[in-house]
């Protein structure tokens, strides 16, 4: 099921069992690949129809091995929304949240971060002004949130001269004057440089304590990330585009990052990011998921969370769209920032699916008129 979110379109998945009443949700969302992703969940639809849906371990071994040619972020994309699901049946099937499968609460809640401006497009990633970045900080503080992310750094060129560096200091010194130093700042590079503006950008923001600096530079390099993570003073962190294990392993392997982002919608699903967190531990690394998504996400988010020991904080966009509780009803609950511990079996949500109807697929705002050089060259964004 596809539902239009304004800046994404939520990919619901729903898995069915032959016991009456009894199925699972999971989401598989990913911007600009909508209708991609929704055929990847019908393909996987043959090899698991049949099958017990309690052996998760088993289905995602066949969905990912029988596959053949390996999957990329749309495949995976579409496991981990039926991953996702299985995990939601096998807690229900047994009455139980789903973190108590996973090993049980390691924390009895869960602190999050959002972004400026919630579903707007333009405050999330365009945000280059002073005035309107705090006042959309100062909204997100009076929320109850203590920790905010920022994407403000300039749509960059691979050099870029000290003008753009300088403004970049300017906004983040009066950010950090205006929320003080008990607000946490993460600043969110969107993969919109190379090592050497990173290091350039990052060197200037040092003096304000950002809690971390994400994906400074594209994914595709991990030899430039850990150049950058070598150089600077600050916490880098990375992983939002990287899928499976084993598209993490380089970055382990380099110790390219502080801190790893694997989107639970696109990694694999529950069980895939504990093993990549698992992983991360040994090299006493913090995991803080990739998570701008849709409500079933944010499920599946928290009991992610309550059970992984090196956790250390959660994305969320829960204000993109005003009729977000109205699609999927949930036991959910927040408090000075934090997600409390749910008590209802799976993953305590339920979609209304004649709700979610009223919101059918629209194509996504695409970035490519705004992300520009000044030559008209297109830009990361």
């Amino acid at each position: 099921m596809v539902v239009n979110a304004q800046m994404r379109n939520w990919v619901f998945v729903k898995v069915e069992t032959s016991e009456p009443g009894l199925y699972g949700w999971g989401e598989a969302s990913l911007e600009w690949k909508t209708r991609s992703v929704a055929a990847a969940v019908e393909d996987f639809a043959p090899m698991v129809l049949g099958e017990d849906p309690t052996r998760i371990e088993h289905l995602y071994q066949k969905m990912y091995r029988q596959s053949f040619f390996r999957m990329g972020v749309i495949g995976m994309s579409a496991i981990s929304g039926i991953e996702q699901a299985c995990w939601d049946i096998l807690g229900k099937s047994l009455g139980v949240p789903v973190y108590r499968l996973l090993g049980g609460a390691v924390r009895e809640r869960v602190r999050m971060y959002t972004h400026l401006g919630g579903g707007e497009m333009k405050a999330v990633y365009e945000t280059f002004d002073a005035g309107p970045l705090i006042e959309l900080a100062q909204k997100v503080i009076e929320k109850g949130y203590t920790a905010v992310k920022v994407v403000f750094i300039p749509y960059s060129e691979p050099l870029m001269g000290i003008p753009a560096v300088r403004k970049l200091a300017e906004l983040m010194g009066r950010l950090r004057a205006a929320v003080g130093d008990k607000v946490d700042i993460m600043i969110d590079f969107h993969g919109r440089t190379t090592p050497a503006m990173a290091v350039s950008y990052i060197q200037a923001l040092e003096e304000f304590r950002p809690f971390f600096c994400e994906e400074p530079v594209p994914p595709e390099n991990i030899a430039a990330l850990a150049e950058v993570k070598r150089v600077v003073k600050v916490p880098i962190a990375t992983g939002e585009r990287l899928v499976t294990r084993y598209q993490f392993r380089e970055v382990f392997e380099r110790q390219a990052c502080h801190v790893i982002q694997p989107d639970l919608c696109h990694c694999g699903g529950l069980a895939e990011a504990k093993k990549i967190a698992a992983a991360a531990e040994t090299y006493y690394m913090g995991v803080a998921p990739h998570n701008p998504l849709g409500p079933v996400a944010n499920a599946v988010a928290l009991h992610f969370a309550l059970s992984t020991p090196n956790f250390l904080i959660q994305e969320d966009m829960l204000t993109d769209v005003p009729w977000r509780w109205e699609v999927v009803h949930q036991n959910l609950r927040t408090e000075n920032g934090y997600w409390l511990m749910p008590d209802g079996p799976g993953l305590g949500i339920e979609v209304d699916e004649a709700a979610a109807a009223r919101h059918p697929f629209e194509p996504e705002v695409l970035h490519s008129a705004v992300a520009r050089a000044p030559d008209g060259a297109v830009l990361d964004w």
